[in-house]
């Protein structure tokens, strides 16, 4: 909703804009954040409705005893001042003005009461779902499982559009309305459906919330919290990891693309056919060129960002160029540090990624750069490391 200073802020930064000789020009992007938005949005879901009514009525209502209350107090200041001839009054308590105000607030508290209650509880009603998903939080990615309905045993990471963080690296000029917003596995939904979502993490606390389902959920390591959604309107809808969750966290955003039925169906009947493809044997020989073209692809998506395209890391993060582990030729060790992590999560764990994305990764680290070992990790190595750990 545009406030009625919509219009006035959209003149007054067009002539800071006309000034300053260059304007970043974006717009309301639907589905997700409105330009210069004040307000929550009206949302696609009941439940974000009724939130969006109740906050404004609330609003209302907190302006009203507002405005009643200081213009009653500064009315009697000034009135009764001292300068135009009054005296404090000597008085006790009044029996009727204490009863007044305490019933008066207590009715106020019970009338906002009872719709924020009906409302939270039905926020809270997870039954009935005709679709599950669990949604789990990765430093810095979400991993969606379908879990019970259509799609049943679905999976896939959603990460970040490689294209995106570029154009943040760049300065973010000429950014486009869903800047830091497009995934390349977006959640995919049915229309009218109630759709329960189960969050967790593996790592540290991160938070699912999309503003137009009227959503948000922790996702705490250890524990599983849920929340629910029925969207009512196709189209595309987007939201953010809420909590502070690392380094990256402006870089873990939430698309979730409602369709229709049919369109949900073709949808399922698709990524089952692409698992299929994708199922590796873990059994099978690479060659070394095979495995490093596809290494390159998932380190791009899950390792640069913190080790950095170059492999040089930063801060606090390790170098993998010339780094001791990657140079050795026990492949062991390696794969361990990436199927487990180390330092308490600060490298978190990739044991979610198959065994043969896992060796390509490590296969290429340790030919990249001045890493030039002409080590070759087949998935099977991985494989018997991870039953080591189980």
């Amino acid at each position: 909703m545009k406030s009625k200073w919509y219009m006035p802020a959209n003149l007054f930064l067009a002539a800071g804009a006309a000034f300053s000789g260059s304007a970043w020009a974006v717009g309301d992007l639907a589905g997700g954040p409105a330009v210069r938005q004040l307000n929550l949005p009206v949302g696609v879901t009941k439940v974000a409705e009724e939130q969006h009514l109740l906050h404004n009525w609330m609003l209302i209502l907190c302006t009203v005893i507002f405005v009643g209350v200081f213009a009653v107090m500064f009315y009697s200041i000034w009135k009764h001042r001292k300068s135009v001839g009054h005296k404090a009054a000597n008085f006790h308590e009044s029996v009727v003005v204490e009863v007044i105000w305490t019933i008066v607030p207590f009715v106020i508290v019970i009338l906002m009461a009872l719709p924020a209650t009906k409302l939270l509880v039905a926020q809270k009603d997870t039954t009935n779902a005709d679709l599950t998903i669990k949604a789990t939080g990765y430093q810095w990615k979400w991993g969606y499982d379908y879990i019970k309905g259509e799609g049943e045993g679905l999976g896939f990471i959603s990460t970040l559009l490689p294209e995106q963080r570029a154009m943040s690296n760049a300065g973010a000029k000429n950014a486009p309305d869903n800047y830091l917003l497009e995934v390349d596995n977006p959640l995919v939904v049915p229309v009218n459906q109630k759709i329960r979502i189960i969050t967790t993490a593996n790592d540290v606390i991160h938070a699912f919330a999309v503003p137009q389902f009227g959503i948000k959920q922790d996702a705490i390591p250890g524990f599983v919290r849920d929340t629910w959604f029925r969207a009512e309107k196709i189209g595309d809808y987007y939201g953010q990891c809420q909590e502070l969750c690392g380094k990256e966290h402006a870089y873990m955003p939430i698309h979730v693309k409602v369709v229709s039925a049919d369109d949900y169906t073709a949808w399922v009947d698709t990524k089952r056919k692409e698992a299929a493809a994708k199922q590796d044997d873990p059994n099978k020989v690479w060659t070394l060129p095979e495995i490093l073209a596809r290494g390159e692809k998932v380190y791009a998506a899950n390792c640069a960002a913190c080790h950095q395209a170059n492999g040089k890391g930063a801060g606090p993060i390790k170098a993998l160029d010339a780094s001791a582990i990657v140079l050795d030729a026990d492949h062991a060790k390696q794969i361990d540090v990436v199927l487990q992590g180390r330092n308490n999560g600060a490298m978190p764990s990739w044991k979610h990624l198959s065994d043969t994305d896992i060796a390509a990764v490590v296969s290429f680290t340790k030919n990249s750069w001045s890493n030039k070992t002409g080590q070759l990790v087949q998935p099977a190595e991985v494989l018997a490391e991870r039953k080591k750990i189980q």
